[in-house]
């Protein structure tokens, strides 16, 4: 299975560019102004990931690393011993998600009871808009719980808590069934990627706050809601791939 997220570490932690509160002693810092565009770099990280930034500082145990994308893109704070090396940018936006040809029914590893109904439905949905089940089992997560029935105070409705003229233009006519809401939610998340070129920090800054603000805003948009919201799904998701690397399904026969 391919990669991804380009921002995936421990405790990922987005904010504003604005307002930074924390001493910060400089580790590297882009070149003054007239000195040329600032260029992005690439932080490797153990766990395989990398994420593209203008320039780190070091704040303790952690690196703040300040992410390429323009106004809103804000900032990851990471653990610095997560961090393997840095490199020079090569330049390129990394591919959309994608996912093997076949799924197992146990692709979607949800760490709670709650998740297991929906596994099979949600592997089959990331089977079908080509997005890591775990990923979609995270935004599920963060979205309603695992709660087919749930209701927001603006309406969002079900599981992927899809509001109603959104499941129209999807064509979700039930959105409390599972399968329903699940797919009609994962296409939205496809779609979104698709349109922020495989940008997975956007696609979910625009599932929760619309499109039109990650535009507005060139990246994510300085609501704490979806700062919030967006660092709890990239927490999930890289917490889940990370256990799967410390534990690695046993190879069949033993062997």
């Amino acid at each position: 299975m391919s990669r991804f997220l380009n921002l995936s570490a421990p405790a990922v932690l987005l904010a504003s560019a604005f307002g930074a509160d924390n001493p910060l002693k400089e580790a590297e810092t882009p070149a003054g102004p007239g000195s040329g565009p600032e260029l992005c770099q690439v932080a490797v990280l153990r766990n395989g990931f990398t994420i593209e930034y203008l320039r780190r500082e070091v704040a303790g145990p952690a690196t703040r690393l300040w992410l390429c994308g323009g106004a809103g893109a804000g900032y990851a704070e990471i653990a610095s011993q997560q961090i393997e090396r840095f490199e020079e940018s090569r330049g390129t936006v990394p591919p959309a998600p994608a996912v093997p040809a076949s799924v197992p029914e146990t692709a979607a590893t949800g760490d709670s009871p709650l998740d297991r109904p929906f596994r099979n439905l949600i592997a089959s949905a990331a089977l079908r808009y080509q997005i890591d089940p775990d990923f979609v089992a995270s935004v599920v997560k963060a979205e309603s719980g695992f709660n087919s029935t749930a209701v927001s105070p603006k309406g969002a409705q079900g599981l992927m808590q899809l509001m109603p003229e959104t499941a129209a233009k999807l064509g979700a006519d039930d959105v409390f069934d599972p399968a329903t809401n699940l797919g009609a939610g994962t296409k939205y998340l496809r779609q979104l990627l698709d349109q922020f070129a495989g940008d997975a920090v956007k696609a979910l800054a625009a599932y929760n706050a619309g499109p039109q603000r990650v535009e507005q805003y060139g990246g994510v948009p300085p609501y704490r809601e979806t700062r919030a919201y967006v660092t709890r799904i990239i927490d999930d998701y890289n917490r889940k791939k990370l256990q799967q690397q410390a534990n690695p399904p046993a190879a069949p026969g033993g062997k």
